[in-house]
């Protein structure tokens, strides 16, 4: 007889479980090919199950291949359907994920680019959503097209235009999951193996990622409290393009002048090249409006990317990139088979938002607690290292950078600041060339209350200066 453990008290049906285990012998050998099966009535009397349950297993196993029924002889295991097993990698890789990725508590964390979560603008966006989901029309819900909803396009476009100086048409933009989507179709629209992309250093890991996966060769251009030495740009080279962050330099805060912008827009018209504007951040500006547009300057050889992450929330997963018109074909197709199109209810609710003005709203409610959080920040600096620090890069945006006089920011140090309870950021991660940043950090400050700030200042001071003492909130929560 066909021994089969049967176990009432799991949450998997009698028949799945028939089925499963039926299948799983086939496959490793233990039930030949050829071999003959039990009646449907001899186990199901055997199981003490429904006759109805091994009917049903069966009829799935022959269904796919692993049983056949001979008129008058029975049922039978199908030949062919052994297959040998190797021995399993252990699945590792969506634990450590996350182990990685899961929340501490007790780490106060200066993570760079994450806005203030518990302030999203929830009532507002619920009652459009409401709106959006009862009053759209049935066609909403089919595919739609790649380059995203005309209502977001057409309002973005104006939104754009009065905020940032940014010249397009509606049909110039593509919305995108995120900004990490649009570079990754710019890394698909311009470059070819070998190709030459020249970049601001220090500027993202995860940037410079992008771009060589595609086999791009990175050309690092300095950048200092203005963000990227133009003048060094090279004449012997002929780019695909310029990759910058002119309204706020990541990491290290500088806007571009004028001057230098000039020279940009100069060498991309001898090098036959195009300028990437990455402007991720620029709407937090603290003295004055936001720097306008590098893409206003010169629309027919800037690609212009922004995105909703750090303005309102990274779950959106809304972006966007504004092209140039010969290369907006070319893109909508490869936006339409990297997902066919990003979620076309949320562009709608997205679209609301913003013709309304409770975008605008809500940044200039943002930008008074972002200032008054950074102004903390610094107070705390200040209090705490005294004349042992320089701070810059804080005049725009969610984060700062902080220089030591005499600490370097080495692997096994900030393994110690972490033991204390909080993390921070090497500039010298984001660096092509290493070595020029020792010791520099990246405090973001968007996220974090008043309280966590001081915290995690004290802490700080504590792992560097104090390595002995070990801080109690931390180790006994």
């Amino acid at each position: 007889m066909l021994w089969i453990p049967i176990d009432r008290s799991l949450d998997i049906p009698l028949i799945r479980q028939v089925y499963q285990q039926i299948r799983d012998r086939i496959l490793n050998g233990q039930l030949k090919s050829d071999e003959k099966l039990p009646s449907t009535r001899e186990l199901s009397a055997e199981l003490k199950v429904s006759r109805n349950v091994i009917l049903e297993a069966y009829d799935q196993l022959t269904a796919e291949g692993f049983l056949v029924s001979r008129m008058g002889s029975g049922t039978f295991v199908a030949a062919g359907a052994f297959l040998v097993h190797h021995k399993k990698e252990p699945s590792f890789y969506s634990s450590n994920w996350i182990e990685e990725n899961k929340i501490d508590e007790n780490i106060i964390n200066f993570r760079s680019g994450i806005p203030a979560l518990d302030l999203f603008p929830r009532k507002t966006w619920t009652k459009l959503s409401s709106a959006i989901w009862s009053d759209t029309p049935p066609s909403s819900f089919g595919y739609d097209i790649p380059e995203g909803r005309p209502e977001l396009r057409q309002v973005l476009s104006q939104y754009l235009l009065k905020t940032r100086g940014v010249d397009c048409h509606p049909d110039q933009i593509v919305i995108t999951s995120g900004a990490t989507q649009a570079m990754t179709l710019v890394s698909k629209l311009l470059i070819s193996p070998e190709d030459t992309v020249i970049m601001e250093d220090p500027i993202t890991n995860d940037i410079q990622t992008i771009f060589k996966t595609t086999g791009a060769k990175l050309y690092p251009i300095p950048v200092d409290e203005n963000g990227m030495k133009t003048s060094l740009l090279p004449l012997n080279k002929n780019p695909k393009f310029v990759f910058v962050t002119p309204s706020h330099q990541f990491p290290l805060g500088g806007t571009l002048p004028i001057q230098r912008r000039i020279q940009l827009i100069h060498y991309s018209r001898k090098t036959n090249c195009y300028l990437v504007e990455d402007d991720y951040d620029s709407e937090f500006r603290y003295e004055g409006p936001p720097v306008s547009s590098l893409q206003g300057l010169e629309p027919e050889r800037v690609l212009y990317i922004g995105s909703f992450s750090k303005i309102l929330s990274p779950a959106l997963r809304m972006g966007y990139l504004i092209l140039p018109l010969h290369l907006i074909e070319k893109c909508r197709k490869l936006k339409w088979f990297s997902d066919l199109h990003t979620p076309s209810l949320d562009q709608l609710v997205l679209a609301r938002f913003i013709k309304e003005g409770y975008l605008e709203r809500h940044i200039a409610k943002m930008k008074k607690i972002y200032k008054s959080r950074r102004d903390f920040l610094i107070n705390c600096l200040k209090t705490t290292f005294s004349n042992k620090v320089n701070i810059f890069g804080d005049s725009t945006g969610l984060h700062l950078i902080v220089e030591f006089n005499e600490q370097h920011f080495s692997k096994e140090v900030l393994e110690k600041i972490e033991h204390f309870g909080v993390k921070i950021y090497p500039v010298e991660d984001h660096a092509i060339e290493k070595g020029k940043h020792p010791n520099q950090i990246i405090l973001g400050y968007g996220h974090l209350k008043n309280e966590e700030i001081k915290e995690g200042i004290t802490r700080l001071c504590q792992a560097i200066y104090n390595p002995n003492t070990r801080n109690k909130s931390r180790l006994n929560p």
